[in-house]
């Protein structure tokens, strides 16, 4: 029987959780929410780098590193590669497409942050939904605008910035709402290829609203990538749990 090591990050890989059993473990970094009703073991927290990672799989006799990590998390996904690599065993990934632009879609792919700010200085009320990367930098946002930032949780902002807590999946007609209340002029969007937070684009297309999206980072190949999470389920029904 093998034993597999799942790393998540994405919507996906707790659906893929729930299909394992009580020999695997499924591990997360410690954001958001910890489910409680799998079957499989939860692993909360880092390995100290691909070395720790490696040791870990030797500790605990890892047959099979999965890796459904967020797609923008490149050091953890480099980590899983060679940590695979030093171990001998298969790294198999859940590579989520990316989103691409539709008829109508003004997108402005931007590389780092300080090309996003550059980005954004026309603008006065921009939604960011990035994470909690904004958080870092409330004290330069310009005193011409105003920003909503949305986060799986509610965090402290200022008197030009309102945190909003949601997890998605979000509907088309909310994020209407959103947009209309708030006035937004841009969406700031990771390109996460996710269909629970997908209707923002919609939005943004049907509202004339330009979108800067955070350039994907490169990604290390894995013995089998999978786009998809039938892909995948199907691959893993294949080999003995």
């Amino acid at each position: 029987m093998k034993r597999i090591l799942l790393l998540g990050g994405v919507t996906e890989a707790l659906a893929i959780a729930r299909t394992l059993g009580p020999s695997h473990i499924y591990s997360l970094a410690g954001v958001g929410r910890v489910p409680t009703d799998l079957t499989c073991q939860v692993r909360i927290g880092g390995y100290g780098g691909a070395q720790g990672l490696a040791q870990f799989i030797r500790d605990e006799g890892i047959d099979l590193l999965f890796d459904a990590t967020h797609p923008y998390a490149a050091q953890i996904s480099q980590n899983a590669a060679t940590a695979a690599q030093l171990t001998g065993i298969p790294c198999w990934a859940l590579r989520r497409p990316a989103w691409q632009p539709h008829p109508g879609d003004d997108w402005r792919e931007v590389s780092d942050w300080t090309e996003l700010i550059s980005a954004l200085a026309p603008f006065r009320r921009p939604l960011f939904t990035l994470g909690r990367e904004p958080l870092q930098h409330l004290d330069e946002i310009p005193a011409d605008q105003f920003w909503t930032l949305r986060a799986l949780d509610v965090y402290p902002g200022n008197e030009r910035c309102e945190v909003i807590g949601a997890r998605g999946p979000f509907l088309l007609e909310d994020e209407r709402t959103l947009f209309e209340r708030r006035q937004i002029d841009v969406l700031i969007s990771k390109n996460s290829g996710s269909t629970a937070t997908e209707p923002k684009l919609a939005v943004a297309r049907e509202r004339g609203v330009p979108v800067l999206v955070l350039k994907r980072p490169g990604l290390p190949g894995a013995d089998r990538e999978f786009l998809s999470l039938q892909e995948t389920l199907a691959a893993l029904e294949a080999i003995d749990l």
